[in-house]
């Protein structure tokens, strides 16, 4: 597992899309944040990172499938997954290796941003203090978002040999998924009920609520079954194409 997390990481950095991939998430961070007058901070007022992580879920809906889609496609295009199946690495120590490259590269894209915790304190009043507690609650809640996002990307992948197809079921599934039961809820025929349950399956929601600085157990619970399911998922896709390909 560990050579493939190496052989994931390495592969990103080789190409010029990973760079690419991390330096547009941080540009259009900084733009949104500092520049564009609807989402500035600086137009905001406050000494806050409310605007930021109002922001980071939608670009980090862009960026994570642009890590994953290449992490199984890849391989099916050029043949290489057979090749590792004859490897002594079962199909869950593939699928966890390819996994952990992507939160390691997540991570990777999300430390930068600890800089404008630092401006922001040094643009605030002497006397005023930034809410670290919220701050850390909702980065705790982007990474757990994050790292759901690169699961569902993962599997994604496992379903086609096309790079660009698997960016595109990834980003439709990761929307779905964060917000797609939140604006479903919102419907007047679910209004009566069953509308908070509605939108308590969806991301949304629960990166919400570890945002406002309180880490409950069942939205962390919530993030890790995903996880878990989905990790799931791209096991038994890959599995089931190893032997189709070595039956075929």
């Amino acid at each position: 597992m560990r050579s493939i997390f190496i052989k994931e990481i390495n592969s990103f950095f080789s190409s010029i899309v990973g760079y690419v991939a991390l330096l547009v998430f941080l540009v259009a961070c900084s733009l949104f944040l500092w520049i564009i007058p609807e989402y500035s901070i600086l137009a905001y007022g406050y000494a806050s990172m409310e605007r930021f992580f109002q922001i980071a879920p939608w670009l980090l809906l862009l960026l994570v499938p642009a890590v994953t889609m290449r992490s199984f496609a890849d391989e099916f295009r050029t043949g290489t997954i057979e090749w590792l199946s004859t490897k002594p690495v079962s199909d869950l120590e593939i699928t966890l290796g390819k996994y952990f490259a992507t939160i390691a590269l997540i991570i990777f894209a999300l430390l930068p941003t600890l800089i404008y915790v630092y401006t922001i304190q040094n643009l605030s009043y002497a006397d005023i203090s930034i809410d670290t507690g919220a701050i850390i609650g909702s980065y705790i809640g982007l990474f757990f978002l994050a790292a759901t996002f690169g699961a569902v990307g993962i599997f994604c992948s496992s379903l086609t040999a096309n790079q660009v197809v698997g960016f595109l079921i990834s980003l439709l599934a990761c929307y779905i998924l964060y917000t797609g039961f939140e604006q479903l809820s919102k419907l007047p025929k679910f209004s009566e009920g069953i509308d908070y349950y509605l939108s308590m399956v969806g991301m949304e929601f629960h990166y919400n609520s570890i945002s406002r600085g309180l880490i409950d157990s069942r939205d962390v619970v919530y993030f890790l079954s995903v996880i878990t399911f989905f990790i799931s998922l791209t096991r038994f896709s890959l599995a089931s194409r190893t032997r189709g390909a070595g039956a075929a």
